[in-house]
């Protein structure tokens, strides 16, 4: 009854902002609710209050005693959803297939796979030296195991 009761309001506070949209959603045993939210224009802490506050104003501690946590999606943390691939569009990403581990920027996103690009060194076809050339490659989601941004400094 409760976790349905949080989920209803969270539910309710991401319909009310369509940027926003959920990568995980819990509650422990002892009541501890943990909220992980993403946004299309990335996550302000003013966005996490949104949340939180839309969930806390409307539970009453009298009846069930809580602790809430909202926070955004960590910058290490992997991808898990589409909508995610697409606010990543023109970074570096290291994706990895049950096959091959790629990295690359992200050019694309649809509703059905990514594309990644990047630049290699090969030798040359004819003659001797290397020549730079671009590689680019889609892979289709249910092909990909685990997706992260790389953070380059």
């Amino acid at each position: 009854m409760f976790k349905t009761t949080v989920q209803n309001l969270l539910d309710a506070a991401l319909v009310e902002r369509p940027d926003l949209f959920l990568i995980d959603f819990s509650i422990q045993a002892d009541n501890k609710i943990k909220v992980i939210i993403d946004g299309d224009n990335g996550v302000l802490v003013e966005d996490c209050m949104f949340i939180s506050r839309a969930i806390e104003h409307n539970l009453d501690r009298e009846e069930e005693d809580f602790a809430l946590e909202v926070m955004s999606a960590g910058a290490t943390a992997p991808i898990v959803h589409k909508r995610q691939y697409k606010k990543n569009i023109g970074r570096l990403l290291e994706v990895k297939t049950a096959s091959d581990v790629l990295e690359g920027t992200i050019t694309d996103a649809t509703d059905t796979m990514i594309s990644l690009e990047w630049k290699v060194r090969e030798p040359k076809p004819i003659g001797k030296g290397k020549v730079t050339v671009k590689k680019q490659v889609n892979i289709a989601y249910e092909d990909i195991v685990e997706a992260k941004v790389m953070i380059k400094f």
